[in-house]
């Protein structure tokens, strides 16, 4: 087939996984990539109560797109209005209108109009100037991958094996807000970041990752949970230490926070003294997984 004309690629994309990656690479020997995606997700408007976290913020999925084959990102605002499109309705003014559709490719489930009357074989079988090749979204060991399977994995603190599917690490981006200071008291400062409602947050306990700020990446021990060594209730905190770094002042700046490998359970200690000593080690442990080297404080 002529490499010349629109390749519309279509789909949520959440995370940008290695199943789209692989749709996206099939769509670059069709032409330009032009992908379609839909914000917010659609069960905002259909079933607002089962709305799933989000493995990427809207702009970070557009950059992933862009850095995995799309030359162009389209966004749809997904309202009533646009759900009360006919399937035949969407293939005309969208595909054939707005993006000049000379090749579309979607996932083996997708379907799209009102009531979800469209599907994949459907935009198969329509005569509207353009071909459409339907993809399995699967890993290379042929298993199928979904966003929603690598959200299982991430709440049940799975990061390393989500990271597999992703082919990234996955991570949060919040400001860094004033939390309760105590990290700085016991010499480990930690960054308090403050997340959107729809954030993916790995299940509670210790990780090794990553913290960047203003383009400065600092390997990194994570926690995540309510601080149940300390006395008081507190909601849910994704704190992230900086390796041996000291004096940053990072308050009010954008913080991504990337995971590694999950190193322990939150736990209640008993005393300060032996919740030290696990701060250490987990330190120690985050510091050989991302070969950081660590500065000897005692000399």
């Amino acid at each position: 087939m002529s490499n010349q004309g629109n390749c519309v690629a279509i789909g949520i994309f959440d995370g940008v996984h290695a199943g789209h990656q692989e749709l996206l690479k099939s769509a670059k020997k069709y032409g330009k990539v032009i992908v379609l995606t839909f914000y917010p997700h659609p069960t905002v408007i259909f079933a607002p109560e089962r709305t799933p976290m989000q493995l990427l913020p809207l702009d970070d999925r557009i950059a992933q797109l862009k850095a995995h084959g799309a030359d162009e990102v389209v966004v749809i605002e997904f309202t009533k209005d646009f759900a009360a499109k006919t399937a035949d309705e969407f293939i005309d003014e969208i595909l054939v209108k707005q993006l000049n559709a000379t090749h579309v490719i979607v996932g083996e489930n997708f379907t799209f109009g009102r009531g979800a009357q469209g599907t994949a074989q459907y935009l198969q079988s329509v005569a509207k100037g353009f071909e459409t090749s339907i993809v399995q979204l699967s890993e290379n060991r042929g298993n199928p991958i979904s966003s929603t399977r690598i959200r299982g994995l991430i709440f049940d603190g799975e990061v390393a094996r989500a990271k597999e599917l992703l082919t990234r690490n996955h991570f949060l981006v919040g400001p860094v807000v004033h939390g309760e200071k105590r990290g700085r008291t016991i010499g480990y400062p930690t960054a308090n970041i403050g997340l959107d409602d729809l954030a993916c947050i790995p299940a509670d306990g210790v990780y090794a990752g990553w913290l960047t700020v203003e383009n400065i990446r600092w390997a990194a021990a994570i926690s995540i949970g309510t601080n149940p060594t300390f006395p008081g209730v507190r909601g849910r905190q994704v704190e992230a230490y900086a390796l041996d770094q000291v004096g940053l002042e990072l308050y009010d700046k954008i913080a991504k926070v990337e995971f590694t490998e999950r190193l322990r359970d939150t736990l209640k200690f008993d005393s300060l003294d032996s919740l030290l000593v696990q701060m250490k080690a987990d330190c120690d442990r985050a510091a050989e997984l991302t070969g950081f080297t660590r500065i000897n404080l005692d000399q």
